[in-house]
């Protein structure tokens, strides 16, 4: 429980309480110390294979694609570091691979993440994430003006003069469980699926439930299966492309699957002795940054 998930606990100071004053970010520009995070169409900046790293570039490196970005915001500060993330998502792709010879190639995170360093992996999230926002907001949605990006990146202000609401970045809370009867576990797959991938259940919280209830909802919805003690486990910010992942333990109260076929493709319970050797059996556990993983290897540790 006290180990931190793939995307969180990068230390970063956001700095928030800046964010407000004026001629701050050129200021920041202007510091020997800052670093850009690029993103491209949700891709990251990354160089290496093996041990991928973020590609941190300096400012003068990369003055001419700050004056054309779609979006420049403030990250924060990491140690003697001051990150800031810029979209160049405008770039068509092959511009998009020319403008970073020699720095590093376009990546999705998802290939990489499990390989980078947390520090890093949680930059790179963070950054695409505030990106992917910043992309699909582009219009106010009170009036459906133009809206702009004000207080260093973190909020969106419509431009009509008569409407001026402010727009915050988004995050979608979704619930992720693990339930289990004994020494059995309860794992679903769906078509879309890397063959033979089985993960925990998982959904959307709805207006006016609290999380135990969406826990409750999403595994009878989905499986058929009734529950009880919902204990909550640990979170995680999940950019692809844009869900807080909260995690929770869940005890069986039925055991008869009844499952959603318009949901899943397959739903079944598996013993600890069959997860210890999934492989074998041609079948894979979730993505090793995902908590669904967590979710199951600290199960399987605990028997």
């Amino acid at each position: 429980m006290n180990r931190i998930n793939f995307y969180a606990g990068g230390g970063l100071d956001r700095l928030a309480h800046l964010r407000t004053e004026e001629g701050w970010v050129e200021r920041v520009l202007g510091e020997p110390r800052a670093h850009i995070v690029a993103v491209w169409q949700t891709r990251s900046l990354v160089i290496g294979s093996e041990q991928p790293r973020a590609v941190l570039l300096s400012v003068d490196a990369v003055r001419g694609w700050l004056d054309e970005a779609r979006v420049l915001a403030v990250l924060g500060e990491s140690g003697e570091r001051l990150h800031l993330a810029v979209d160049v998502s405008h770039w068509s792709e092959e511009e998009a691979q020319r403008r970073v010879a020699g720095f590093g190639e376009w990546i999705d995170l998802r290939r990489v993440g499990p390989l980078m360093g947390r520090e890093e992996g949680s930059l790179l999230a963070y950054a695409r994430g505030l990106m992917w926002w910043h992309a699909r907001h582009r219009f106010c949605g009170v009036c459906g003006s133009p809206t702009e990006s004000v207080e260093a990146g973190h909020v969106r202000r419509c431009t009509a003069p008569g409407c001026k609401a402010s727009h915050f970045p988004r995050t979608d809370p979704a619930v992720i469980m693990l339930v289990h009867d004994e020494d059995r576990a309860l794992l679903g797959r769906q078509k879309v699926w890397a063959p033979g991938m089985y993960s925990t259940l998982a959904g959307f919280l709805e207006p006016g439930e609290s999380l135990e209830e969406t826990v409750a909802r999403e595994v009878f919805e989905e499986s058929g299966i009734r529950v009880a003690d919902v204990r909550y486990h640990s979170s995680q910010p999940w950019p692809f492309p844009s869900s807080l992942m909260i995690g929770f333990h869940a005890t069986a109260a039925s055991r008869e699957i009844r499952m959603a076929e318009s949901e899943l493709e397959d739903c079944a319970w598996f013993s600890r002795a069959e997860l210890r050797d999934f492989g074998a059996q041609g079948e894979m556990l979730p993505r090793a940054d995902s908590i669904a993983r967590r979710l199951i290897e600290d199960w399987l540790a605990q028997g």
